[in-house]
């Protein structure tokens, strides 16, 4: 070979060498991030080339593809009853990519997720069209039902779990949204998408999960139960050493009681039934920050709950001593999601034991074959079980013979323990307060619903009909009775 021919040929075969080495490169080590790139059309567009699969409530789909025979897409997402189940699908659109569970699960409802590789590699050689796996949830739609009806047009949230087991039975935030109608690429889509971001009443907003308030008279029972586990006082009925008139520490300020009710040196049982601001105010007090944060903490404050949607931190603060009064009634700085405080209900429910909550039961292949199901877990013992069944007694007395008799059930083996809350909030209590009411249902098979119901106070409603007894415990009885509907 001669010298030209000999450089001619080197060169070309270095110019297959670099073209080898590129096109390895972009498939190996670019391809997730070409894959991601926002610019990449073509990822939307396989996207939504075949129908997804689907979100499961009691065995029936809350979601759905529709055919549209677009220049790009072929199908858009759709859903059943959508505004009422938006805080549990979220959205899945094809101009403004997904939210919760449809993002978290792309992947599997698309069928593109490594767990369904060999569903594809059958599909390819069936000749079938390729196939989304379905997420089946734990959700009960009798309770959602119940829960989005009862907030109507009020602005506000309900969580509510299995306290046995942590599954969420109910998840609904109003006002609310309806995903289908941000789900296509045309202009009417964003335009619906506009409105909804620039509605003051934030639509899109997960109350339940991701806004927190503060829990008000609620978080009593958190204060009542690191007295017990503290020692502080072992028995409900044992008259606490409250004065009449109480200061907070450090402070000119006294703490004062809503009406005129009457909270000198009574005891924990009749101060959670008439919500007694002075005598849990002092509780805290007496036990401190550091051991008030702690016990909040063991509910779950302070920590991310993942649901798998991410849930907002809830804050017990580490604070000043007549700051630390005031958290310990639940204000001040201490602010809660309706699922934390479902969470607390439903360990004091569950005989003192938190279990994690998850709202995705089981993944199930388009072969209808289930290729992963979520186990209960245990995420911690915040009281004994002795001490649970004291604060159990304690709310069952508020429901009865206290501020929480809206929350009564007449079934016939139920037993029924609640707290209700009036949270207020804004500068020198200038904003309409929080109504709370949580409560939890009991049977001779344990507890199967704790419940949390927050409604935000607008300012159409009368500052004195604002009341978590008043507005948000018989929404709570509507879900508890709903879920005990379907019980097995």
């Amino acid at each position: 070979m001669n010298k030209p021919v000999r450089r001619i040929a080197i060169f070309c075969g270095l110019l297959t060498l670099a073209l080898l080495l590129r096109s390895n490169w972009l498939q190996f080590v670019q391809a997730d991030s070409l894959k991601t790139n926002k610019h990449n059309h073509r990822v939307a567009i396989a996207r939504y080339s075949h129908p997804r699969g689907d979100i499961i409530v009691d065995g029936k789909a809350v979601t759905g593809s529709l055919e549209v025979n677009g220049i790009d897409y072929k199908y858009r997402r759709s859903y059943t009853n959508g505004e009422m189940w938006a805080p549990v699908t979220g959205y899945s659109s094809q101009v403004f990519d997904g939210s919760q569970l449809e993002k978290l699960y792309d992947k599997i409802l698309t069928g593109d997720d490594d767990k369904l590789f060999f569903n594809r590699t059958v599909d390819m050689f069936t000749g079938k069209a390729q196939k989304g796996g379905d997420i089946i949830t734990t959700l009960n739609s009798k309770a959602q039902e119940a829960a989005f009806k009862g907030l109507g047009d009020k602005r506000g949230a309900v969580a509510a779990l299995d306290p046995r087991t942590g599954k969420i039975l109910a998840l609904a935030s109003t006002p609310s949204y309806d995903p289908s109608k941000i789900a296509g690429g045309g202009k009417s889509e964003e335009a619906n998408w506009t409105t909804l971001e620039k509605d003051k009443n934030q639509p899109m907003l997960n109350r339940a999960l991701r806004a927190t308030y503060p829990p008000g008279s609620t978080f009593k029972v958190v204060t009542a139960a690191a007295a017990l586990e503290n020692g502080l006082y072992t028995d409900p009925d044992q008259r606490t050493q409250t004065p009449a008139k109480y200061v907070l520490p450090d402070s000119v300020t006294p703490l004062q009681n809503e009406g005129n009710i009457q909270c000198e040196n009574v005891s924990m049982r009749e101060a959670l039934r008439i919500s007694c601001n002075t005598v849990f105010g002092k509780i805290s007090a007496d036990l401190g920050n550091a051991k008030m944060k702690k016990q909040a903490e063991k509910f779950g404050f302070n920590n991310e709950v993942l649901t798998p949607v991410r849930a907002e931190k809830s804050v017990y603060p580490k604070d000043n001593r007549p700051q630390n009064a005031m958290d310990g009634i639940g204000q001040a700085s201490n602010r809660a999601t309706p699922l934390q405080m479902a969470m607390v209900v439903s360990a004091i429910a569950n005989n003192g034991k938190l279990m994690e909550p998850y709202m995705v039961d089981k993944v199930r292949a388009p072969n209808l074959n289930i290729i992963e199901t979520h186990q209960p877990k245990q995420m911690g013992q915040p009281l004994s079980a002795a001490n649970a069944q004291k604060i159990q007694s304690m709310m069952e007395t508020v429901v009865k013979e206290g501020t929480g008799k809206n929350g009564q059930i007449d079934t016939p083996g139920v037993t029924v323990g609640g707290k209700t809350g009036t949270a207020q909030h804004g500068v020198d209590n200038s904003g309409n307060p929080y109504a709370w009411f949580i409560s939890y249902a009991k049977t001779d098979n344990g507890s199967p619903v704790a419940v949390a119901v927050v409604i935000e106070g607008d300012n159409e409603t009368a500052r004195d009909d604002i009341a978590g007894g008043a507005l948000a415990a018989p929404i709570a009885k509507n879900v508890m009775e709903a879920v005990l509907s379907t019980s097995k």
